[in-house]
């Protein structure tokens, strides 16, 4: 899933910025998180089509990442109590929403696709900056949106009639709406200095969250359990599906938001976003090698497209007037020290 990271600066960090082995580091994560969040679709993709409904396999990503990431909610169990509406829409938005729109398109078209038409996200963010809070937004920013708009047009084909499932598509743009949720949710309580929710405290509870609301709506008690005993075909080669929802869980979601967190408490937030967005490429070449989906010329090229744009629109600077970024996600936060347990 793309670009989920909770824009972060611990309290260590100098004004001068991230030493250069330090920022080496975070460049590590970074990437890290990026090539495991773009491993997701790939791995959940041979699942539903080995029979598992792709709520189910959604389901089973949340639950399983919840349960490895308990430990944390406990330690940060004061956030329930402090911010609960935050922990309640990040766990239907960022987690349960995204996850949820991302693998049922999945089912539908390509990997690649589907991922890049979430990255639609920072445009759809300005249009949130710009006409719900009317705050200012830049030339470049705006001209981000309208690459990422034609690059989309590329992805898809308009010109041959989109070829691709439309409702896969719809599921795929519901995808980049949550994660728009997901931006607007990180800027609550910015302003709150040392108070502010820790990160990892709310990827825990939005975890947690998001697998209570799909445990209602998916109704996993009448999943194919058996399907998890066999095989999936991965472009043909067969591969254990239990390994295969191994590395969802654990890798494309604990390892790939830890990563992420860390990351940007090395680096600025922009440059670890702008790192991230190589999921789109990472997902989109894992899906061309393991899953013979191959993509024209035309897409390939809009996808670079669309990348450029949501580059542009995620890291510029905010127009003359107005206090913040405008689609980097909200201001910079600060990790709780250790110890604390918010």
């Amino acid at each position: 899933m793309a670009c989920h990271h909770v824009p972060v600066r611990t309290s260590d960090s100098s004004p001068s910025g991230p030493s250069r082995h330090g920022k080496g580091v975070g460049l590590g994560l970074a990437l890290l998180s990026a090539v495991a969040f773009g491993g997701s679709g790939v791995a959940a993709k041979p699942l539903i089509e080995a029979g598992l409904d792709p709520l189910h396999v959604v389901w089973l990503r949340v639950t399983g990442a919840a349960l490895v990431m308990l430990p944390l909610a406990v330690r940060h169990r004061a956030l329930l109590r402090r911010r609960p509406g935050l922990l309640a829409g990040f766990g239907l938005l960022a987690v349960a929403g995204v996850q949820a729109c991302y693998f049922a398109s999945l089912s539908r078209i390509p990997v690649g696709v589907a991922l890049l038409i979430e990255y639609l996200a920072p445009a759809l963010v300005l249009g949130w900056v710009r006409f719900v809070q009317r705050r200012p937004v830049t030339r470049a920013a705006a001209v981000g949106v309208v690459l990422a708009v034609g690059g989309l047009a590329c992805v898809v084909e308009v010109w041959s009639g989109l070829r691709f499932d439309a409702l896969g598509l719809l599921l795929a743009l519901g995808a980049a709406c949550c994660q728009v949720g997901y931006f607007v949710l990180s800027d609550q309580g910015s302003d709150a200095g040392d108070e502010a929710p820790d990160p990892l405290g709310v990827i825990a509870y939005g975890l947690l969250v998001g697998a209570a609301v799909l445990t209602a709506v998916t109704r996993p008690w009448s999943m194919d359990w058996t399907v998890l005993t066999g095989t999936a075909r991965m472009d043909g080669t067969p591969v254990a599906a239990v390994a295969l929802l191994a590395w969802i869980v654990l890798v494309a979601t604990v390892v790939a938001y830890v990563t992420g967190v860390l990351a940007v408490r090395r680096l600025s937030p922009q440059v670890a976003g702008v790192v991230a967005c190589l999921e789109a490429v990472i997902a989109t070449v894992l899906a061309w090698i393991l899953l013979g989906e191959h993509l024209s010329a035309p897409q390939l090229t809009g996808g670079v497209i669309v990348l450029a744009g949501a580059f542009i629109a995620q890291s510029s600077t905010p127009a003359k007037g107005s206090e913040r970024p405008v689609a980097s996600g909200g201001p910079e936060r600060k990790l709780s020290r250790p110890g604390t347990a918010a």
